[in-house]
């Protein structure tokens, strides 16, 4: 039986995408082409300023390029409104950031659930969210708030509310970047469980070589560009 290539789930092709305007625009991506497919494991690495968190934040359908194209699951997105790009972000994506962003008045659990609640029943999802929080290790944290979790449980919540949309596309900017060594092995080995065992990309901009290391596939960027 032939083998069946994997789907592409985001491709950029010579995306520019630049901050500011006229003499004074800032270069942040420039001329990039990258394609991520199905259970694709990425590392995005590069210097500080060298575009890899606007790299994510274009795959994420968050900002749009100046130039070039992006396909969203074998779909162009130039032509979308914004409203249709936050539907693909809110189906099919998944974010987890360097500084947790968890709201402090919310529960673990809440926080969870919260990209969700505006658009799906409460009784439809929680089952999942809490489902999430003890596979992660935090069955006994669902109503603490963040403030009394430490960094790396703070982490996971994060983590959780990431996959709380079933994503096809997992993007985490520097997720060990605010813990420390021990912690931040948990985090990888964490996200590395998850990603196999629900198969979806997995492209994480990191300084981190350990997590680099443990990736499939390595994106170099230096000024803006993939070297």
């Amino acid at each position: 039986m032939k083998a069946v290539a994997p789907a592409t789930v985001v491709e950029l092709l010579g995306v520019t995408r630049r901050y500011g305007s006229g003499a004074t625009a800032v270069p942040a991506v420039v001329d990039a082409s990258v394609s991520i497919w199905e259970r694709d494991q990425v590392a995005v690495v590069g210097p500080s300023g060298s575009g890899k968190t606007t790299l994510l934040a274009l795959m994420g359908l968050i900002e749009r390029p100046d130039g070039g194209l992006i396909s969203f699951l074998e779909s162009p997105t130039d032509n979308k409104s914004e409203d249709q790009r936050a539907d693909l972000r809110r189906a099919h994506v998944g974010l987890v950031f360097q500084l947790f962003h968890l709201i402090p008045a919310l529960t673990a659990l809440d926080n969870v659930l919260i990209p969700l609640l505006p658009y799906r029943p409460r009784h439809e999802i929680e089952p999942r969210a809490r489902d999430l929080l003890l596979r992660i290790g935090l069955g006994d944290r669902l109503h603490h708030r963040p403030a009394q979790l430490s960094g790396g449980e703070q982490q996971r919540v994060a983590i959780a509310r990431a996959l709380i949309n079933q994503p096809r596309l997992v993007l985490a900017d520097e997720p060990t970047g605010n813990l420390d060594s021990k912690t931040g092995s948990r985090v990888i080995e964490l996200l590395l469980g998850l990603q196999t065992e629900a198969g979806f990309a997995l492209v994480v901009a990191t300084h981190d070589d350990r997590f680099a290391a443990r990736l499939g596939r390595v994106v170099r960027l230096s000024d803006g560009r993939v070297v």
